[in-house]
């Protein structure tokens, strides 16, 4: 028989907000159409695209891009640890 702890402690919204702050970054794909919600400066765009926006960890938005990997760059070249969100 093996001990096995499982802590059921919650982490605050406050909290979850500031993981990895100032040190990662997500890449998510978004379409053309969410854009002015995400990057309200953005010039209108054609819809039906499908673009990257890089986050900060607590969701700023950073960059819009048309490529993952310049989305990756743009988050290496600012010390952030670029991941991925589906």
């Amino acid at each position: 028989m093996s001990d096995v702890s499982v802590t059921t402690e919650r982490v605050s919204l406050e909290a979850l907000a500031h993981l990895g702050e100032g040190h990662i970054a997500y890449v998510k794909q978004v379409r053309s159409e969410d854009v002015p919600g995400l990057f309200p400066q953005a010039p209108k765009i054609a819809p039906g695209l499908k673009l990257f926006a890089l986050h900060a960890a607590d969701g700023t938005p950073i960059m819009l891009t048309d490529s993952r990997e310049a989305a990756v760059a743009n988050a290496w070249s600012n010390e952030l640890q670029a991941v991925s969100v589906h």
